[in-house]
């Protein structure tokens, strides 16, 4: 706690102006002078929440911070300099003897402040305004039973909304390397067949050797990977199905699309074809089948190892979406937070939302609470992608510039826009423009502390089809500690 500094009498012409005591006559102005005192209170800690509550201040000259505890540290949620303002036990109503404070406040500058013994103030509220008290008890309790009862709902709601991305994101790498085993065990087993139909017993060794090469070659070719287009892909097929139905291999067209899709072309056939091991049609046929296996099966090997590389890459992404691996400062790559977040986002994205990266690749990194930080792109990204929903298309710009010692962050999207009347008030805490049930009005106004937090701005520009939330953090500026 602060040092107590002077104590003086209370004045009731200070108070009258006061807006907290707006309406109030002298006689109760006097009384409630007659139970508490102005006192000068140096920079420091004023109460601490859990605290049992014993006083009331009100805010005459100086500022006030407010922060409430989450997790290990505090969170600064509030702040103020204007005259009247209040904190402390402002549940006297209650008049609770365990009553304890529900913040931490703490005066930033030396300053003035009325104090005003809690269990005193309550009974001066129940005497002077039965009815309201009546009404804030009533709201008071209200208030607990249903954060009791939403919260922990709210709670599952945010995270059933981040585990429905990231789910869908892992179903689709889970369910192809799932269909990969599968089909490269149906491969193996029919290669075992297969290979009772090399005419091994047949084959000179040197014959044997060439055809040992040529599996070899095969497979080392069809795990690399290919850049054709679907086009190319395409004519290769065509043209080596019917290089291969020329020359009487059976299921000519089913080997052509097996070695199209391992990039194996018309050069490949021939140098098969004029190997040691093929001296005649029959003999090609069951070589041509024995190396579309070999293919195939590498095929599939690397269709296992891409899913679960794409697996273990997502579990990384949601891990730093989450910094559960980080310390609660520390420098971050800016691009691998937006990164995380927008994979947290993969299921609404969607056919109709394209996104754009135009990153600064020059950016350095950022010094910064990264968890919080991925709160603040979430409640952007959604904002963005609620003002796309229903449009049959719609661009999603995530872009970020270094300018001097800022990091300058923008989530743009090609919405409808926000109207002028209504784009100062996006950051009003409980302000939404969304049907009632949908939205809480306080995703931005969250953003905006956490922004202001890190030291920085956040603001927002709109036209029809270009709206932008921009953000800029300092690069060189650690941010304030709790």
């Amino acid at each position: 706690m602060t040092e107590q500094g002077e104590r003086s009498a209370c004045v009731i012409d200070e108070l009258r102006g006061l807006f907290l005591f707006d309406g109030l006559t002298d006689a109760q102005l006097t009384a409630l002078c007659a139970d508490g005192w102005v006192q000068t209170f140096p920079a420091g800690q004023l109460c601490r929440e859990g605290d049992p509550a014993r006083y009331f201040y009100v805010l005459l000259d100086g500022e006030i911070a407010l922060s409430k505890r989450s997790g290990d540290r505090d969170v600064d949620i509030w702040r103020a300099a204007e005259p009247g303002v209040y904190c402390g036990a402002w549940s006297a109503f209650l008049r609770d003897p365990d009553l304890t404070y529900e913040n931490s406040a703490t005066v930033t500058r030396p300053s003035r402040l009325l104090v005003l013994d809690a269990m005193t103030l309550g009974d001066f509220l129940v005497t002077e305004f039965p009815m309201a008290s009546h009404l804030l008890v009533g709201h008071s309790h209200g208030r607990f039973h249903a954060h009791r009862i939403l919260g922990p709902h709210d709670r599952l709601v945010a995270l059933g909304q981040l585990t429905a991305g990231l789910t869908h994101e892992l179903n689709n790498p889970a369910a192809a390397a799932v269909r990969a085993a599968h089909g490269l065990r149906t491969q193996i087993a029919a290669m075992r067949h297969r290979r009772a139909e090399l005419p091994e017993n047949a084959l000179p060794p040197e014959a044997m050797s060439s055809l040992v090469e040529l599996q070899d070659r095969v497979a080392e070719a069809a795990g690399k990977p290919k850049d054709l287009t679907s086009v190319e892909k395409s004519d290769l097929e065509e043209a080596l199905g019917r290089w291969l139905e020329a020359r009487g291999v059976d299921d000519a067209w089913e080997h052509a699309a097996t070695f199209a899709e391992a990039g194996l072309d018309i050069d490949w056939m021939e140098r098969i074809s004029a190997s040691r091991c093929c001296d005649g049609p029959t003999s090609l046929s069951a070589v041509i089948r024995w190396l579309a296996g070999t293919a195939e099966t590498e095929l599939l090997l690397t269709e296992i190892t891409d899913a679960t590389k794409r697996i273990s890459t997502l579990v990384d992404q949601a891990k730093r979406y989450s910094q559960l691996d980080r310390a609660p400062f520390d420098v971050a790559d800016v691009h691998e937070l937006l990164d995380s977040t927008l994979t947290m986002f993969s299921h609404r994205l969607g056919d109709a939302v394209t996104v754009v990266r135009d990153y600064d690749l020059g950016l350095p990194d950022l010094p910064c609470y990264a968890a919080e930080l991925n709160q603040v792109w979430t409640h952007l990204i959604a904002n963005a992608l609620d003002a796309l929903a229903g449009q049959p298309a719609g661009v999603l710009t995530i872009r970020t510039r270094h300018e001097q010692h800022m990091a300058r962050v923008e989530v743009c999207d090609t919405g409808g826009g926000i109207p002028d009347d209504l784009l100062t008030r996006v950051f009003d805490p409980f302000f939404t423009t969304k049907p009632f049930g949908e939205g809480t009005g306080l995703g931005l106004d969250i953003a905006a502390r956490i922004v202001d937090r890190h030291r920085g701005s956040l603001w927002a520009e709109s036209t029809p089809g270009d709206t932008r939330f921009i953000t800029s953090l300092p690069l060189t500026v650690e941010p304030a500690r709790p």
